[in-house]
């Protein structure tokens, strides 16, 4: 079997995973999907953006009518909950964002705040159950806080980022994705839609 080819099964299976059966992360989906393939050369391994390609794929070939129902509608969810925090100056990120969640997806949210207890008062102050975790950032390796809300089958992480960080993110052009949007500009998105 080919390099490509292989990379292709790979990222086509780790995309199944993702979008039929909840797997949030890509890595761990690649590990799932290359066990499953008895792949263990890290050269056939396909990177976020093969996978965020067989996403798509799979969601035109065999998704193509309930797709839209489902971003518009995480979107809109992420919407009312960007807007309930509209003070910590939200901003949706991943696949949400990007049109490629599936109906399982976490929807995630940045929130700019001086401390995770700002964020935890207001939580808790709007009786908005919650629970709290922390990812571990690949920058300085550092702990990052995060406060996980639950609605049907969908977690929404919010992520809590130094207030005076949100000025250290590059704003797109032309010629990139918008990587996040604030809340302006998720109400423009889903006007376009």
């Amino acid at each position: 079997m080919k390099l490509n080819s292989t990379r292709q099964l790979v990222a086509q299976l780790a995309a199944q995973l993702m979008y039929e059966h909840g797997i949030h992360d890509y890595a761990q989906a690649r590990r799932k999907a290359a066990k499953q393939l008895c792949i263990v050369d890290a050269h056939h391994l396909p990177d976020n953006s093969e996978i965020e390609a067989a996403i798509r794929e799979r969601q035109t070939v065999f998704f193509a009518d309930d797709h839209a129902d489902t971003t518009q509608r995480l979107r809109l969810l992420a919407l009312d909950v960007m807007r309930e925090l509209d003070q910590f100056n939200p901003h949706l990120t991943g696949d949400v964002l990007q049109g490629v969640a599936g109906q399982y997806a976490n929807i995630s949210i940045e929130l700019y705040a001086d401390s995770e207890k700002e964020v935890e008062m207001h939580l808790l102050n709007h009786n908005i159950p919650f629970q709290q975790s922390q990812t571990t950032a690949t920058r300085h390796n550092k702990a990052t806080p995060r406060f996980v809300l639950q609605h049907d089958n969908n977690d929404i992480w919010l992520t809590i980022r130094p207030r005076n960080s949100r000025h250290n993110t590059p704003r797109p052009n032309d010629n990139t994705t918008l990587r996040r949007a604030s809340l302006v500009q998720l109400s423009e998105l889903l006007e376009d839609h």
